[in-house]
């Protein structure tokens, strides 16, 4: 079971932006590579403590991972400490140290050479209500650019490979170094030295990929899922973007959605109010057979319990509530007429509601209790 983020930084939940950060920065300082060369505990803690930084001090996803936990993510965007390595967190999260430690390991001496990341890309996926309920696996095409076949670089002959350019400046003050990140590699500390025909001026070409996307059960429309390393590569073996997938959930024929639970209007005419019936519906999960009781009331609503939409974060399923209504038919033969005409003065035919029934707003206030 993956570990809670705010029990990996210490903090609890209503913790507020200046205390996330804070506490990242203790874990980040207390199991920092530099203070603990060779300890794979301290790197893996080091890694699950960025990953938890990147999710709560984002809002939107610190909001996503409140509702849903990590099962939010689960398109890959994060994997207990495996979705991340020490490049991307130096590289995302390097304000956060502060200049208190002189740099990582293979990052260039006094300063890191910037690692390129390459630009996210979106997508929207639709999904039927029975992929929704079931989870599904969804193989998309994707154009996104990856490094050609061919390209090489070399050390960028502007800052030596560092990605930074020192400048020595005379002041009244005396003499003062500043450093600036080299603007002709970018930070990157390489140049191209060679790319074929068919890349742009980074070495880049556009390739039309297949993904595989795991949709878990219980998404909404208009969430947003990542999919790690899976949009456009970064030139110079850089750190590549992400897929970002939205939730596009299509209009079911008959069932409507409503959170978790879902919603059906069964039509009965007057003979199976009165005599009881045995009616097929479809549910998400297949047709099922319900039976009506005789003399049902239009307006009933019958529930049926765990045939609804799965909750996200893995905690039951919905229910699924028929909407009992009684068909009164438009037109009627002489006989039928005849027929409702004798009845109308008949006891049986009179509305007679029992005490112990309840009325429509309290039916819709049951529902949403």
């Amino acid at each position: 079971m993956k570990e809670d983020f705010y029990d990996i930084l210490g903090v609890s939940k209503g913790a507020s932006e200046a205390e996330i950060k804070k506490a990242y920065r203790k874990k980040a300082i207390e199991y920092h590579p530099d203070k603990n060369p060779g300890d794979k505990t301290a790197e893996e803690k080091f890694k699950k403590a960025a990953e938890a930084y990147e999710v709560l001090s984002d809002p939107d996803k610190k909001a996503r991972y409140d509702q849903f936990g990590h099962q939010a993510f689960e398109g890959g965007g994060f994997g207990g400490g495996g979705g991340m390595n020490m490049e991307d967190i130096f590289s995302q999260f390097g304000d956060i140290f502060g200049g208190g430690f002189g740099g990582f390991s293979g990052f260039g001496g006094g300063g890191r050479q910037r690692r390129a990341k390459g630009g996210n890309l979106r997508i929207r996926v639709k999904l039927t209500l029975e992929e929704i309920a079931n989870g599904v696996e969804k193989k998309i095409k994707v154009k996104r650019k990856i490094q050609a076949p061919g390209t090489t670089y070399k050390t960028c002959s502007t800052c030596n490979g560092t990605g930074q350019v020192t400048r020595i400046t005379n002041t009244i003050l005396g003499r003062m170094q500043t450093a600036t990140t080299c603007t002709t590699c970018g930070g990157s500390g390489q140049s191209i030295d060679h790319r074929p025909s068919d890349a742009d001026a980074q070495g880049l070409k556009v390739t039309e990929e297949t993904v595989s996307i795991k949709i878990p059960a219980g998404v909404e429309d208009g969430m947003q899922l990542k999919v790690a390393g899976k949009g456009n590569e970064a030139p110079g073996g850089g750190v590549a973007g992400d897929l970002l997938v939205a939730i596009e959930e299509q209009e079911h024929i008959e069932l409507q959605r409503e959170g978790n639970n879902l919603h059906y209007d069964l039509y009965i005419s007057f003979s199976e109010a009165a005599l009881g019936a045995s009616r097929e519906i479809d549910t998400v999960s297949g047709k099922v057979r319900i039976k009506i009781e005789e003399g049902v009331q239009s307006g009933k609503i019958l529930r049926l319990r765990g045939k609804g939409i799965p909750s996200l974060n893995g905690y039951g399923k919905g229910d699924l509530l028929v909407h009992v209504n009684v068909w009164t038919p438009k037109t009627l033969s002489k006989e039928q007429r005849e027929f409702f005409e004798k009845m109308a003065k008949d006891d049986h035919f009179r509305p007679s509601p029992d005490s112990g029934d309840k009325s429509f707003f309290e039916k819709v206030k049951d529902m949403f209790s």
